[in-house]
C-alpha cells in the first residue's frame, strides 16, 4: 500500500521541531541552574561564618549540583524554591545587593538562629513567591522594613527576636502593625515574639481581625497593652495564642471559651486581673494552658471533662485557690502540672495516682495538707516538687523506684520519717531536697548518682556512715546542717573529687578536721560551724585552693591561723569566730584580692594591727569583725585607707560587692535578725571588746557605705569626729564604754538611717544636739556620761544637775553585759545555686 507523501513529510517536520525546541528548553534550564549555583556560591562567599560550626554552607562547592547541597531545595524544573541556612552561626549582615535576592523563585527561606547583627534588608520585596519566611532569633535589629508587607503570598512569617536583651531591639517604628499585615491576607502563622510593637489593645486586636486565615499567633514580649478584646474570637481558625510578657493589665474575656479550635493559650506575666473564666479550662480542643506569674489573677480549677486533651496545665504565681478537683485524672494525656506559688489547699486527691503520662508535677508554695499521694503509676515522672506545704506522714518507699525521676523536692513540710530504706534508687535521680522537715532516725543511705543532696534542718541522728564516700562519687552539693549528727567526719568524704559544697554546720561532730578536706582542690564552700571540732586548723590548703567560703565558727579550734590559707586567692568569706585561736593578726591574708568577709570575733588574737603593705590590703572587704579578742594599740588607720568597698561614692556602681552567699545573724539584747542572704551592700566594722587605745581615726569617717560601726568596750579617747556626718548610710553606732570626751557632734543628728545608738559610759559633756533622731533614743543610750544633759535625759542643761552616772564598779560590770552586735555567719542554700547545678 502506498503511503501518502504529505503526511510523512509532516511527521518529519514535527519531529525536527520537537528536537529543536527540546534542545533549546534544556539549554535554558541548564543556564538557570548554572546562574542559581553561581548566585548561591556568591552568597556563601559574602557571608561570615565559622566553618567548624557550619553543616550546610561549608559543604557547598561547584563540583556538585546545587540542588544536592545541604539546605537547598529545588523544584521539578530545577528552580531553587527552598533555602535553609538556620543555625549556621552566620555573623555580620547582608544588604540589598546580596545575591540572595536574585533567587526569585524562592518559596521557603529560613535564616533563623544566626548572628547577623544588622537591620533586615529591604530587598525582600524581590522575593514575591515567598510563602514561608523565618528570620527568628537571627540577630536582626532596628526597624522592620515595610517591604516585608509586600510579600502577599506569605503563609508563615516569623520575626521573633531576643535582640532586646542586648539593648538593640527589632521594632515596628516607622511601620506600625496595621501597615505590616494589611497585605498578608493569606497568613496563617504569625510569630513576632520580642519585637517591639507598642500598641494598645483596641488597636492591635482590631488589626489582627483582618487576618481571617490566622491559625497561630505568637506575640510575647511585644510591649502590647490591654485590654484583651472579646471580639478576637471572630478569628475562628485561631488555635494557638501566645501573648506572654505583655502589659495587658485586664481580665481574660469569657468569650475566649468560644474559640472552636483553641489548642494553646499562653498568657504568662501579662498583669492579668480579675477572675479567670472556668469555662476556658473545658474547651474541647485545649491541650496547653499557661497563666503563670499573674499575681492578681484569681480563680480555681473546675471539674475537668472526661478525655480532655489537656497536656499542660500551668497557673503558677497566680492567686488561684481552692482544692485540686478529683477529676484531675480525666485528661489522660496530662503530662505537666505546675500549680506552684498559689493559694491551693486541701489534701492531694488520690485520683492523681492515675496520671500515667505525668512527667512534671510542681505543687510547691501552697497550703496542701495530708500525706504524699500515690504516684507510683507515673512511670515517666521526672520532676516532683511538693515543697513549702504542710504535707505530713512518711516518705513512701515507691518514690525511690520511679525510674525516670530526676528531681525530688519535699523540703519545708511536716514529714516525720521514711517509710522504708532509701535503696534501689533510680539511677536518674540527680537532685534530692528533704531539708526543713521533721525527719528522724539514722541518716539514710544516699542516692548513688545524685548531684545535689540536702538533708539539712531535720532530726537525723547517729553518725555519718564511714563508707559515705562510696555513694557520693557524683555529688556536687551536700548539706547535712542543723541535725543531731555526731561522731567524726569520715575520711571517705574526700574521695569525691566533684564535691563543691559541703555543709555539716549546727550538729555535734567532734574530733579533728580531716586534713583531706583542707587539701581539696575542688571544694568551693566548706561550712563546719557550730560543732565541737577541736585541735588546730590543718595547715594544708593547696596552691590550687578553690575555696570561696570557709566557715569554722563556733567550735573548739585552737592554735594559729594556718598560713597556707594565703593559697586560697578566691576566698570571699572567712569566718573563724568563736573558737580558741591564739595568734596575731594574719597579715598574709592581705594577698587575698577577693576577700569580702573576715570574722575573727571571740578568739585569743592579740597584738597590734598594722598594714605594712598598704597597696594590697582589703580592697573588697565589706565586713570586718574582730570583736572580743585581745588586740591592742591604735586603730589601724593605714588599713582603713585601703578598704575601698566601704567608701564608694553613692552614685558609683557597687554591684561587684553584692554577691556574698552566707546568712547573717545580728543580735542586740533580745532582738535577733537573720538574713537568708547578706543584704546587697551590707558593710560592717566591729572592733569592740578589745584593748584599742588612741583616738577614732579620720580615715574611718570615709566609709560612706558603712551600715554598722561598733567600737565599744575599748580604751578609746578624744572626741567623736565631726566628720561622722559622712556616714550617711549608718544604721547602728556603738561607741559605748570608752573614754571619749567633748560634746556630741551636731553632725550625728543628720544620720537619718540611724536606728541604734549607744554612747553610754564615756566622758561626753554638754547638751545632746537637738534635731534628727537623737531625742528618739532611750536615755540608756547616753547613760554614764556625768556631764551630759538634755532630752532624752531627765535633767535640764540649765539647772546644773548631772546626767545619769554610774560608779566605777558598776561601769566595769556593765562592760560584760552591755548589748553589742554579735555577727555569726552560716552558709545557706541559694536558689541560684540550685538552678546552676540542675
Amino acid at each position: 500500500m502506498r503511503i501518502p507523501h504529505v503526511p510523512f513529510l509532516s511527521i518529519i517536520f514535527c519531529y525536527c521541531f520537537w528536537i529543536h525546541h527540546s534542545v533549546d528548553i534544556t539549554g535554558v534550564s541548564a543556564q538557570i541552574v548554572e546562574d542559581q549555583q553561581q548566585s548561591l556560591l556568591k552568597l556563601k562567599n559574602s557571608l561570615e561564618f565559622k566553618p567548624e560550626k557550619s553543616r550546610k554552607l561549608v559543604s557547598w562547592n561547584s563540583s556538585i549540583d546545587c540542588c544536592e547541597w545541604r539546605g537547598v531545595t529545588c523544584g521539578e524544573e530545577g528552580h531553587v524554591v527552598g533555602l535553609d541556612l538556620s543555625g549556621e552561626s552566620i555573623s555580620g549582615g547582608f544588604d540589598n545587593s546580596s545575591s540572595l535576592f536574585s533567587l526569585q523563585n524562592l518559596q521557603i527561606l529560613n535564616l533563623s538562629a544566626n548572628k547577623f547583627s544588622s537591620e533586615i534588608p529591604s530587598g525582600f520585596n524581590k522575593l514575591k513567591n515567598l510563602t514561608y519566611l523565618n528570620l527568628s532569633y537571627a540577630g536582626f535589629v532596628g526597624q522592620i522594613p515595610k517591604e516585608i508587607s509586600y510579600l502577599t503570598r506569605l503563609v508563615t512569617l516569623d520575626l521573633s527576636s531576643v535582640s532586646y536583651l542586648y539593648g538593640q531591639s527589632l521594632k515596628l517604628k516607622n511601620l506600625d502593625l496595621q501597615m505590616l499585615v494589611q497585605n498578608l491576607t493569606l497568613i496563617r502563622q504569625l510569630y513576632m515574639d520580642g519585637v517591639s510593637v507598642t500598641a494598645q489593645g483596641n488597636e492591635w486586636c482590631l488589626v489582627l481581625l483582618q487576618l481571617v486565615s490566622l491559625q497561630e499567633l505568637s506575640m510575647s514580649n511585644c510591649n502590647l497593652s490591654g485590654p484583651l478584646d472579646p471580639s478576637l474570637t471572630r478569628l475562628e481558625n485561631l488555635s494557638i495564642i501566645r501573648l506572654d510578657q505583655n502589659n495587658l493589665s485586664s481580665p481574660v474575656p469569657e468569650t475566649f471559651a468560644d474559640f472552636p479550635n483553641l489548642t494553646t493559650l499562653h498568657l504568662s506575666s501579662c498583669g492579668l486581673t480579675g477572675v479567670f473564666p472556668e469555662k476556658i479550662f473545658k474547651v474541647a480542643t485545649l491541650s496547653d494552658i499557661d497563666l503563670s506569674f499573674n499575681n492578681d489573677l484569681y480563680g480555681s480549677l473546675p471539674e475537668l471533662p472526661l478525655n480532655s486533651p489537656l497536656r499542660t496545665l500551668i497557673v503558677s504565681g497566680t492567686s488561684f485557690s481552692g482544692a485540686i478537683p478529683d477529676s484531675i485524672n480525666n485528661p489522660r494525656q496530662l503530662s505537666i502540672i505546675d500549680l506552684s506559688n498559689c493559694h491551693f489547699n486541701g489534701t492531694l486527691p488520690s485520683s492523681t495516682s492515675r496520671l500515667r503520662e505525668l512527667t512534671y508535677l510542681d505543687l510547691s508554695f501552697n497550703d496542701f495538707t495530708g500525706p504524699i499521694p500515690f504516684l507510683n503509676m507515673s512511670k515517666n515522672l521526672m520532676h516532683l516538687d511538693l515543697s513549702r506545704n504542710h504535707i505530713q506522714g512518711s516518705i513512701p518507699t515507691w518514690i525511690w523506684q520511679l525510674d525516670s525521676l530526676v528531681q525530688l523536692n519535699l523540703s519545708h513540710n511536716l514529714l516525720s520519717n521514711l517509710a522504708g530504706p532509701v535503696q534501689n534508687t533510680s539511677s536518674t535521680l540527680k537532685v534530692l531536697d528533704l531539708h526543713f522537715n521533721q525527719l528522724q532516725g539514722k541518716l539514710p543511705i544516699l542516692p548513688v548518682h545524685a548531684a545535689y543532696l540536702d538533708y539539712s534542718s531535720n532530726n537525723f541522728s547517729f553518725s555519718i556512715p564511714s563508707d559515705v564516700g562510696t555513694y557520693l562519687s557524683s555529688t556536687i552539693f551536700l548539706s547535712l546542717s542543723r541535725n543531731n549528727l555526731s561522731g567524726n567526719i569520715p575520711q571517705s568524704l574526700c574521695n569525691n573529687s566533684n564535691l563543691l559544697v559541703l555543709d555539716v554546720s549546727y550538729n555535734h561532730f567532734n574530733g579533728i578536721i580531716p586534713e583531706c578536706l583542707t587539701q581539696s582542690e575542688t571544694l568551693v564552700v566548706l561550712n563546719l560551724q557550730h560543732n565541737k571540732f577541736d585541735g588546730s586548723i590543718p595547715d594544708k590548703f593547696p596552691v590550687s585552693c578553690a575555696l570561696r567560703t570557709l566557715d569554722l565558727n563556733g567550735n573548739l579550734l585552737r592554735g594559729p591561723i594556718p598560713k597556707s590559707l594565703a593559697n586560697c586567692t578566691s576566698l570571699e568569706v572567712l569566718n573563724l569566730g568563736n573558737n580558741l585561736v591564739d595568734d596575731g593578726f594574719p597579715y598574709f591574708l592581705n594577698t587575698m584580692p577577693t576577700l569580702l568577709v573576715m570574722v575573727f570575733r571571740g578568739n585569743k588574737l592579740h597584738g597590734h594591727i598594722e598594714c605594712p603593705q598598704t597597696n594590697s590590703t582589703g580592697h573588697m572587704l565589706q565586713i570586718v569583725d574582730l570583736a572580743s579578742n585581745n588586740f591592742s594599740g591604735v586603730l589601724p588607720a593605714k588599713c582603713f585607707k585601703t578598704w575601698k568597698a566601704m567608701m564608694l561614692d553613692e552614685d558609683r556602681d557597687g554591684s561587684k560587692f553584692n554577691h556574698i552567699g552566707s546568712s547573717l545573724v545580728l543580735t542586740s539584747k533580745d532582738l535577733q535578725l537573720e538574713f537568708v542572704k547578706i543584704p546587697t551592700l551590707m558593710t560592717i566594722v566591729d572592733f569592740s571588746s578589745n584593748n584599742f587605745q588612741g583616738t577614732i581615726p579620720e580615715e574611718l569617717m570615709n566609709f560612706t557605705r558603712l551600715h554598722l560601726l561598733n567600737l565599744s568596750h575599748n580604751a578609746l579617747a578624744g572626741q567623736i569626729p565631726s566628720s561622722i556626718g559622712n556616714l550617711k548610710q549608718l544604721e547602728s553606732l556603738d561607741l559605748s564604754s570608752n573614754y571619749l570626751d567633748g560634746e556630741i557632734p551636731t553632725q550625728l543628728a543628720n544620720l537619718s538611717f540611724l536606728s541604734y545608738l549607744n554612747l553610754s559610759f564615756n566622758r561626753l559633756v554638754g547638751k545632746i544636739p537637738v534635731g534628727g533622731q537623737l531625742q528618739t533614743f532611750d536615755a540608756s543610750s547616753y547613760a554614764g556620761n556625768a556631764e551630759l544633759c538634755g532630752t532624752p535625759l531627765m535633767n535640764n542643761c540649765s539647772d546644773g544637775t548631772h546626767a545619769l552616772s554610774m560608779s566605777p564598779s558598776a561601769r566595769a560590770h556593765s562592760i560584760g553585759e552591755d548589748a553589742f552586735f554579735n555577727l555569726r555567719f552560716s552558709i545557706t542554700l541559694l536558689f541560684g545555686l540550685i538552678s546552676y547545678f540542675i
